[in-house]
């Protein structure tokens, strides 16, 4: 196969390890420092998956999608953040050989709203969409880190009921070294892992502690569980659903199973931050603010959490 992957950022760099570990063709397209990296590096991958390396001129790197020469990839995924999809949605339909092929575009991000976004530019039949909720860190520019696993990358559609083509991918990624399956349920997956993201980034990042402190103190503990009281308000209201039948039964897993495996993490959404980036929260717990607006539910908690980052970003000294 021959894939493109558009954002070289640690998903993007952990998913590429995976596809060329397993002899896949593969275009990365990245931040004008990450591609002089990874063109003079090649790409590094250590971590819970075992370390391996891909020599620089085994993969293709480029700064633009104009400077990739016409051909035809088998799929598209795209691993940039959240905040930056619409502008890669317009930036690929711009480009006409990737704007008319059949490509499937998987869309590997974070949040909620990514497909619909990609939807303007493409049939929803081209759409489909990545669960990621595998750690990844990025220590040098063309090295990236698997740091925590909670389970398989899932492969879906939230549009239509083909996703057999994912296979392929699905099989490609997985022998590679994460584990990736396909399912026909991915909405309930993205709203699984948009009510973990939601209890636990915000706070993480506003308090500076890794998600484990989170679950000690019975202020977090409140705090934490009327956020999922909310998000699951808005996402009945929205006409969506996932694996747990209330909120209740989702914080009981929640505590028991999901926590204590990520005690020590510490989200992207800290780590940017630190690092005087903007956030992914607009995408998670701002989107359930603005569910909740469409459809007349209050989420104060969402709200105030929303805007305590948005605060945090507002107040980044300019490099």
């Amino acid at each position: 196969m021959k894939l493109l992957l558009y954002g070289a950022g640690a998903v993007g760099l952990g998913l590429a390890s995976c596809l060329l570990k397993n002899g896949q063709k593969v275009d990365l397209i990245g931040r004008g420092e990450t591609v002089a990296a990874l063109q003079h590096n090649g790409l590094q991958r250590t971590g819970l998956f075992g370390d391996c390396t891909a020599a620089p001129e085994s993969f293709g790197a480029f700064t633009s999608l104009s400077e990739l020469p016409e051909t035809q990839y088998d799929f598209i995924l795209v691993c940039t953040k959240s905040f930056d999809t619409r502008t890669s949605a317009e930036q690929i339909a711009a480009i006409p050989f990737l704007k008319n092929a059949s490509t499937p575009i998987v869309l590997c991000q974070n949040g909620w709203g990514n497909a619909e976004i990609f939807a303007e530019q493409f049939p929803t039949s081209r759409i489909k969409s990545g669960r990621v909720i595998t750690g990844f860190r990025r220590p040098q520019k063309y090295q990236v880190d698997i740091t925590v696993h909670a389970d398989a990358i899932h492969l879906g559609s939230l549009f239509d009921d083909d996703i057999s083509g994912l296979e392929i991918l699905s099989s490609a990624i997985d022998a590679g070294g994460i584990p990736c399956q396909v399912t026909p349920t991915i909405s309930k997956d993205l709203w699984a892992k948009l009510l973990y993201n939601c209890m636990l980034n915000g706070l993480s990042t506003v308090f500076d502690v890794p998600y484990g402190l989170l679950g000690e103190s019975p202020h977090t503990r409140e705090l934490m569980e009327t956020i999922a009281h909310e998000v699951f308000a808005v996402m009945t209201a929205a006409g969506n659903a996932t694996h747990w039948s209330s909120a209740e039964d989702y914080i009981d897993t929640f505590y028991k199973h999901q926590l204590p495996p990520t005690y020590n993490h510490e989200p992207s959404m800290l780590q940017d931050i630190r690092a005087g980036k903007r956030t992914e929260i607009d995408a998670l717990n701002g989107a359930v603010v603005q569910l909740g607006q469409q459809h007349s539910i209050p989420t104060p908690a969402n709200t105030t959490l929303t805007r305590m980052i948005q605060f945090m970003e507002s107040n980044i000294k300019p490099t």
